[in-house]
């Protein structure tokens, strides 16, 4: 069974909201961080990413204490203001072509560390460690965990039901999504949830297996210290039929000291190879991969014969694992695909003139597209206990960072 439980927020004030929300501060260029910072004083921009201008120069230690300062500062402005009680939310996140619907909750690390909580990517221990120190000095939380569970009709039918009523907030951001927030903090409606979370044997990770590993350490760290806040972490829980997988594309630097023809002679041992020229070309199913390479598009088909070889592993039979099995690892001597500074990825949301252009400026030799997994396809590899290969997926909704706070 699934445990969540109602958490006691902190959020910006009504008035404030779109100007106080932002995108993850990664996502922002160098020229745009020192606008935003520069012009909106309201951004919560300024409590993660203090002291911008020299933040290269600064430990990270200084920089924790740096948040956690400024956010006390929002706090005492009346920017954030406290939740009355603990209570769980609904967010709606719609943008020209999706919508996405979820609950806002805190969710269990007892779960987690049971594998009701389940997981399909690897963590690196320095990341996991980096945002323990994180939570731990700054004692806020306002990056959810993406975690889906299957469609429930019932569900569906609340939250539709809920959103009916009249919003918490509602705002556009500058990226052209409407963002809003609903109030579920009636003592009925909080009991109906809980319970029928109960019903739900597993969860899945969609994205934010650093911070469920994070929370984790802390919490043994701190367990000494009895607060209830730190058995939970705070997630954004979305059906998985509501959720939008994308591929991460591959983009590597050399041929591994092939020539374009020798390349391309031993990508025929495993692939059935059709010139797409200028066609902007990427699959349309799975076992099917796009190339550009020097000025032009390939379809690479893996062999049917191959396909029927290839063992019953469930890996084994990933589009990104069959890419890292048959080109990436024997061909271009790939083998850390998570620190190799030979090659890079770029998300199937962007388009594919993006690998394109990457190719041609002479950054990279050559580019792969892959079909994006299904939900399926992360259950099965979860259920069974095993890791999807680095950067196999690009998962939405993305949160927006100062909505919602979790105090540890």
């Amino acid at each position: 069974m699934a445990k969540i439980i109602p958490f006691k927020a902190v959020r910006p004030a009504k008035d404030k909201v779109a100007l106080v929300t932002c995108r993850n501060y990664e996502d922002y260029s160098q020229a745009e961080l020192a606008a935003w910072l520069n012009f909106n004083p309201y951004s919560f921009l300024h409590v993660i990413h203090p002291a911008y201008t020299n933040a290269q120069r600064i430990s990270f230690d200084k920089r924790f204490k740096g948040v956690a300062l400024k956010y006390q500062d929002f706090k005492k402005e009346n920017i954030f203001i406290t939740e009355e009680k603990p209570i769980f939310y609904l967010y709606e996140i719609k943008n020209k072509s999706n919508s996405f619907t979820g609950i806002l909750a805190a969710t269990s690390v007892n779960d987690y560390q049971n594998n009701h909580i389940k997981k399909h990517e690897d963590t690196l221990q320095y990341r996991v460690d980096l945002f323990k120190d994180y939570l731990k000095q700054t004692r806020i939380n306002t990056e959810p965990v993406l975690i889906t569970y299957p469609d429930s009709t019932e569900i569906n039918t609340w939250i539709n039901l809920k959103k009916k009523a009249e919003p918490l907030y509602s705002f556009s951001s500058t990226t052209k999504e409407v963002h809003t927030l609903w109030k579920i903090d009636t003592e009925s409606d909080i009991d109906w949830i809980e319970q029928h979370f109960e019903n739900i044997p597993n969860l899945y990770i969609a994205d934010g297996h650093h911070r469920c590993a994070s929370a984790e350490i802390l919490c043994e760290e701190e367990k000494a210290n009895k607060n209830k806040n730190l058995d939970y972490f705070l997630s954004f829980l979305i059906a998985e039929s509501n959720i939008k997988i994308y591929e991460f594309n591959r983009v590597i630097r050399d041929l591994n000291g092939f020539t374009k023809e020798e390349f391309l002679e031993k990508l025929e041992e495993n692939f059935n190879i059709e010139l797409k020229e200028q066609e902007l070309w990427k699959p349309s199913k799975k076992g099917k991969f796009g190339m550009y390479l020097d000025g032009n598009f390939y379809a690479l088909t893996f062999k049917d014969t191959l396909l029927k070889s290839v063992n019953n592993s469930i890996l084994s039979k990933l589009d990104a694992q069959i890419l890292y099995d048959t080109v990436l690892q024997p061909i271009l001597n790939l083998g850390d695909l998570r620190n190799d500074e030979r090659i890079d990825y770029i998300s199937g949301k962007e388009s594919v003139t993006e690998i394109k252009s990457a190719v041609d400026n002479g950054d990279f030799a050559v580019g792969f597209m892959l079909f994006p997994s299904d939900i399926n396809e992360i259950k099965t590899v979860a259920d069974a206990n095993l890791i999807m290969p680095p950067k196999s997926t690009y998962i939405e909704p993305k949160f927006r960072s100062g909505l919602v706070v979790y105090e540890l």
